[in-house]
């Protein structure tokens, strides 16, 4: 808990009441198909492109840990998975061999990022309102300062309420990690998955990390654990307990950040990633609504509070989204570029209104409105007359090159399907849309 009201520009010398969780979902994109589809559950489910008959380029996205057994793994080429795990769907066509057995077939869907962006935003908004303070590192992880919101008496309570809320709310189990610093707390979250949690107190820290192997260290890679074994070190408590210079003299300045990281030394504070480049709402109904009118009400509501957290943050606008999730779980997105910048809430409602039309008799299980490509520079504030005669209006006819580029700067631990031999289709959302 706090220790009381701080002086402004007085930093806490000893960070042992600071309390960190890192959350990290679980196979999160194959967790994600086993929410559109159930009968999934238990089955070994991979995610990736290139297993359709006549494909021969690419490679494995994420593997359920019931794949993993079979010696499939994210990144793997999709071919070397297909061999060790063959697809359900071929089984049950009788294109298999007939020596291979059921049981060792599984389930291949295919990269589905807005369905999982749909589902990570809803992760989010539990996030957030748990925590004080939330950097998301990527899709399906995140850091959260929660030393205003507990103690460590019940973190460990506190920690289990948010797995509780996320799995009872969205659906997914994610594993936690709980820690006075940002590098334990992310080792503590792998420690114990799948659905795992585990708390290491202030005094637990050194004898928590002392025995783990060096690759299990925050920022180890195979091959800087194999140059840290040529030099003796097996463990963290060997690099904790050894002499730093050679380290330094090894890695550069990171051989002494991997001395500290491993005595459990690590004073970097949560903070957000820069500026936000998007803001958003969603709202879901109990069930699929196919009348217009509470769909428009929300509507109304979300582009409200969507506009009124642009202006307090100071932030323009130049683009306006609207989301529509129809049953099952199908992301639809639209969106609409702006001849400028803009502080304009009547105009978020009036396009998002406009945006959402097509879809008002259709059954929507959820709605979502959005601002993007935010600009924080100090200005007057800005309507959309002040564009006028600029060659561009909100028909969004003029400036079509405009569309969001966020997902540039998006990063998540699940390989990057443009990279997996698939497209992400056009007028569709990115990765960090909704964010």
């Amino acid at each position: 808990m706090s220790d009381g009201p701080r002086l402004p520009g007085v930093e806490r010398q000893v960070d042992e009441d600071r309390i960190v969780c890192h959350v990290d979902a679980d196979c999160f994109y194959a967790s994600c198909e086993r929410l559109r589809e159930p009968e999934l559950r238990g089955e070994p489910v991979v995610v990736g492109m290139g297993y359709e008959p006549g494909e021969t380029v690419g490679a494995v996205a994420t593997a359920s840990y019931e794949a993993r057994e079979f010696g499939v793994e994210s990144a793997q080429a999709i071919s070397t998975a297909l061999e060790r795990l063959p697809r359900r769907a071929a089984y049950e066509a009788g294109d298999l061999d007939g020596a291979t057995d059921r049981g060792e077939t599984g389930h291949y869907r295919p990269v589905d990022m807005d369905y999982y962006e749909s589902v990570a935003a809803d992760v989010r908004e539990i996030l957030h309102d748990c925590a004080d303070v939330v950097r998301e590192v990527s899709i399906d992880e995140a850091y959260l300062d929660v030393t205003e919101r507990t103690a460590w008496e019940v973190a460990d309570g506190f920690a289990r309420h948010i797995k509780d809320r996320i799995r009872r709310e969205v659906g997914v189990a994610v594993s936690v990690g709980v820690a006075p610093t940002m590098s334990t707390a992310k080792i503590a979250s792998d420690f114990d998955k799948p659905d795992g949690l585990t708390v290491v107190r202030p005094d637990e820290i050194r004898d928590f990390l002392a025995p783990l192997e060096v690759d299990l260290l925050h920022g180890v890679g195979p091959v800087t654990a194999r140059e840290l074994r040529e030099m003796g070190l097996e463990t963290a408590g060997d690099v904790a307990a050894t002499d730093p210079e050679p380290l330094v003299e090894r890695f550069g300045e990171r051989g002494r950040e991997l001395y500290d990281r491993a005595r459990g030394d690590d004073d970097r504070r949560v903070e957000p990633k820069g500026d936000p480049k998007s803001f958003s709402r969603e709202s879901a109904f109990a069930e699929a609504v196919a009348e217009p009118e509470p769909k428009y009400d929300q509507i109304e509501t979300l582009a409200a509070a969507v506009a009124d957290r642009a202006r307090r943050e100071g932030a323009l606008y130049r683009t306006i989204g609207v989301k529509a999730v129809t049953p099952p779980y199908d992301v639809n997105t639209r969106e609409r570029s702006l001849p400028g910048p803009v502080d304009d809430p009547e105009l978020v409602d009036r396009v998002a209104r406009d945006l959402f039309a097509e879809f008002e008799r259709e059954p929507v299980r959820k709605v979502g409105v959005r601002v993007a490509n935010l600009e924080f520079a100090a200005a007057d504030q800005a309507s959309l007359e002040s564009w006028e005669g600029d060659g561009g209006g909100p028909d969004g006819r003029s400036n079509p090159e405009s569309a969001d580029d966020e997902a540039a700067d998006a990063t998540d631990d699940e390989p990057d399907p443009g990279t997996l031999g698939g497209d992400r289709s056009s007028g569709q959302s990115s990765l960090a849309d909704f964010s």
